[in-house]
């Protein structure tokens, strides 16, 4: 199977996705809750496809709880800018479509077709719950 991409529209409370291959072609999508149970499922859901990048839509806003979960689990995740997203969604369906499952799909469009995206790193603040300044006397 080739290199797919999992888009994601993310939600304090659930996130929708939809993974699409190399030829912009829709191999599943879904929605999932946030909590511990939710996240498990999602994990699986993605991992059915050996060669994946997760792209989720506003890593430093509302996707940064779960695309730094994803990344603390040794997943390949990118950042997705709202407006690139915006932007896709319009292009594909009107002004007026605006669901999940079309961001989701969005999302992935954009990461497949754009190269310079940045890829989501761990971030040392959200695992120890300190400050940036008492970050150095740890490293």
């Amino acid at each position: 199977m080739s290199r797919v991409v999992i888009g994601m529209d993310p939600h304090r409370r659930s996130a929708t996705i939809e993974v699409l291959d190399e030829a912009e072609q829709p191999l599943m999508a879904g929605r999932f809750d946030t909590d511990s149970e939710g996240y498990r499922l999602l994990l699986a859901a993605g991992r059915q496809f050996p060669e994946r990048l997760w792209a989720v839509e506003g890593c430093e806003a509302v996707g940064r709880h779960l695309a730094q979960r994803l990344v603390a689990d040794g997943e390949p995740v990118v950042d997705v800018p709202a407006k690139l997203s915006a932007r896709a969604r319009v292009f594909s369906t009107g002004p007026g479509g605006k669901t999940d499952a079309t961001d989701a799909h969005s999302v992935a469009v954009v990461a497949l077709r754009t190269r310079s995206l940045r890829q989501v790193r761990p971030d040392d603040r959200s695992r120890c719950g300190c400050r940036e300044s008492s970050l150095n006397s740890f490293t």
